[in-house]
């Protein structure tokens, strides 16, 4: 037992997730170490958990049928495809190990539970369900007294150390795990609908660029799924345990809400307090993703910089274009294995764009930037290229562009229509005393002059709730007002004001909506920012005879599957959040309804996204109720009329939005502009100014998308 317990704390630190017959090891170990061996290596029957490693008792060692994909990691739950039958592994002798083997490659630590069952959270642990294939039982057979002489070897060190049985052990598993051909990733991603191309665009890069690839599919092609898949084929295989995902920092959470719910990847944000508080995050932790932005700058960049990524996906890459910029300086030096840099516009300027970029990937691949020059451009015109057939073949070796008309991903198209609706008289006096109240405060705060204890925050909050309903509002001045932390007259005040919105007895934009509904024969989901709205307008609307199924971020997984299976059923309307939506599929409905507006135009995107995505065959409608007067109405008018965000392409906001430098978010501009506007035309000023930038950044982007599908289409040969 002493001998044993040294050579378990002598592994202690070695990665034995990675090793591919850790369930085995572990079965013997505390086989030996219980005394129970035979020299037919015959035990009695017990069931044997494939995820919790508990020593079993099967006849001749029977390991329990596992689910066929599922993932294999350290508790040993075993990794494949759906339809991929069992693989007997070679025989084992210098393990001490007789027999045959199922072997699969396995995920990093802390991925292989969740991978086994992607209903598993945090709270609610990994079950095991049965098999959805039988599959015929794996019998290992064990000879214990050769066990034991080998264990006692290696104690005392007669023969080579465990690691060197542990490194034959993985090379073992990568041989005979399947080739890239054979995709692991779409047994244990979800929730993804996953095209050809795509499928296509992973097995290239895998097999012909080596993981190193520049991914320019157009807008909306799903660029983002194409590189979670490859990361998933890396980790599955044990060829990546610390991965680096760098965006700009509007994108951050976005991509961390994807990786959640689509790979059941738990990654770390630079801005979490885990982060923070850690000595050496960018070490310790090992799915990362950081702002660019961020992570650029000291004292960042050196810490950045120390540890060895086995794979670095940068987004927006095409913010990488200059060499001389700390962004470019950064990803050029960072130790990687493996990079892909994702962007549907790598030219904006001028072919030199393209070179740098290609550099990041293999350096060498276009030689040196003069002799890229010399061969490649042609002088006086940087955006023609000569020499297009030889510097084709050099593209292609590192980058992969779809195109939407070769892959038909979206044919449904948008309608938008906007139900302007007049507030009643009280609810319009209530939501101009609240205006008041807020702007007042809110420059105050800005000013450094005392606001009574109010934020900024809580200010903005206020004036998007009284946006939305009174419903929403009334809790928050309710609860400002019950603060004995406020000032005495910060605490009257709201409590004067919630009073004021109890007696406001209409309600406009529920009776426009339900009129609305009316005359809808079709599935329809209402969108609202505000649990305390969805609540309300699901009781009007259960009253009003609608047959109602409500998704809000309270939710569990299990509840909120539920109210996808009963809108898909029963229920006419799905009144949810946008946080109670993320991850969930939705086109078998296509209308939406806005019953309030996010100031992030990115969160209005996102909504309309839930329905008109890939596998959507109808044209999508989208109703946006409209109150006069308020910042809602201002937006939309905003959005509309300066870049016609509706009849965009999906993806193409993005590209917008980030051609207007700010490094504010948009709601907090809109806010500046409401709360400091002096009058009505000060206002309708600031805002003509907003909308004249946005038009400016749509003109840009589509500048830009035309150089690239014109320099691109002559460069990028046609599909084979």
């Amino acid at each position: 037992m002493a001998r044993l317990k040294k050579l378990r704390e002598k592994q202690a630190n070695q990665p034995i997730e990675e090793f591919l017959l850790q369930p085995v090891m572990e079965y013997a170990l505390k086989y030996l170490a219980t005394g129970r061996g035979s020299s037919k290596g015959k035990v009695k029957k017990k069931k044997h958990s494939p995820l919790t490693g508990s020593p079993g008792r099967r006849s001749s060692s029977e390991v329990a049928p596992v689910r066929p994909g599922a993932a294999s990691g350290k508790n040993g739950a075993m990794t494949g495809r759906r339809d991929r039958k069992p693989q007997l592994g070679a025989r084992r002798t210098g393990a001490g190990i007789s027999g045959r083997e199922k072997v699969s490659a396995a995920p990093s630590a802390g991925t292989a539970r969740r991978l086994y069952d992607h209903r598993a959270t945090e709270s609610s642990p990994a079950t095991i369900r049965p098999p959805e294939i039988e599959a015929p039982p794996i019998k290992v057979t064990f000879a214990p007294e050769a066990d034991a002489a080998v264990l006692n070897l290696a104690v005392s060190g007669a023969i080579s150390p465990p690691a060197d049985l542990f490194l034959h052990r993985q090379a073992l598993g990568l041989l005979l795990a399947p080739g890239f051909d054979t995709l692991l990733s779409p047994g244990a991603a979800r929730d993804i609908r996953m095209l050809d191309y795509q499928l296509a665009t992973v097995r290239h890069v895998l097999n012909n660029l080596r993981g190193r690839a520049l991914l320019c599919d157009e807008v909306g092609l799903g660029k983002t799924i194409e590189a979670g898949l490859i990361m998933m084929e890396y980790i599955l295989r044990g060829l990546a345990r610390h991965v680096l995902v760098l965006t700009p920092p509007s994108l951050v959470e976005q991509w961390r809400l994807e990786l959640q719910t689509k790979f059941n990847l738990d990654f770390i944000t630079y801005d979490a307090p885990q982060f923070r508080s850690a000595a050496s995050p960018w070490a310790t932790f090992p799915y990362i993703i950081a702002s660019l932005d961020t992570a650029k700058r000291e004292p960042h960049q050196a810490k950045a910089l120390e540890p060895v990524y086995d794979l670095v996906i940068v987004d927006e890459a095409h913010h990488l274009k200059q060499q001389k910029t700390l962004a470019y300086q950064l990803v050029s030096r960072l130790k990687k294995k493996y990079i892909l840099l994702l962007t549907a516009t790598p030219v904006e300027n001028d072919l030199e764009e393209l070179f740098n970029l290609i550099t990041l990937l293999q350096p060498g691949q276009l030689e040196t930037s003069a002799s890229f020059k010399r061969k490649y451009l042609t002088r006086g015109d940087p955006l023609q290229p000569k020499n297009a057939e030889e510097l084709k073949k050099l593209v292609r070796e590192v980058m992969v562009r779809n195109r939407r008309s070769d892959t038909g991903a979206i044919t449904a198209r948008r309608h938008a229509e906007v139900i302007e609706v007049a507030l009643s008289p009280d609810e319009a006096a209530f939501y101009q005393r609240l205006t008041t109240f807020v702007r007042g405060h809110y420059t105050a705060e800005s000013s450094g002059r005392p606001s009574g204890g109010v934020t900024q925050f809580v200010l903005k909050t206020l004036q998007r709730e009284v946006g939305s309903s009174i419903e929403a509002v009334l809790p928050t001045l309710e609860k400002i007002a019950a603060e004995e932390a406020h000032t005495h007259s910060l605490r009257q005040v709201c409590g004067t004001l919630a009073g004021q919105a109890r007696e406001v007895a209409s309600r406009a934009k529920a009776v426009a909506l339900v009129r609305l509904l009316k005359t809808i024969p079709d599935k329809v989901v209402v969108f609202t920012c505000f649990r305390a709205t969805l609540r309300f307008l699901a009781d009007l609307l259960q009253g009003e005879g609608f047959r109602v199924a409500q998704l809000h971020g309270g939710m569990r997984r299990a509840e909120k599957e539920e109210q996808v299976q009963a809108f898909a059923g029963n229920a006419r309307i799905l009144v949810s959040t946008e946080t109670g939506s993320e991850g969930r599929n939705l086109q078998f409905c296509n209308v939406i309804v806005n019953y309030d507006l996010p100031w992030n135009p990115m969160r209005i995107e996102q909504r309309i996204g839930r329905l008109h995505r890939i596998g959507q065959t109808r044209d999508v409608s989208i109703y946006n109720l409209s109150a006069a007067g308020t910042v809602e109405a201002h937006i939309l008018e905003l959005l509309d009329a300066k870049i016609n965000m509706f009849q965009l392409v999906v993806g193409e906001l993005d590209m917008i939005l980030g051609n207007l430098r700010e490094k504010r978010d948009f709601e907090d501009i809109i806010m500046d502009i409401w709360a400091r506007a002096l009058d009505d035309t000060n206002l309708q000023s600031r805002l003509s100014d907003l909308g004249d930038r946005l038009f400016t950044a749509k003109e840009q982007y589509l500048a830009v998308k035309a150089l690239d599908e014109k320099l691109l289409g002559a460069l990028l040969p046609d599909k084979e």
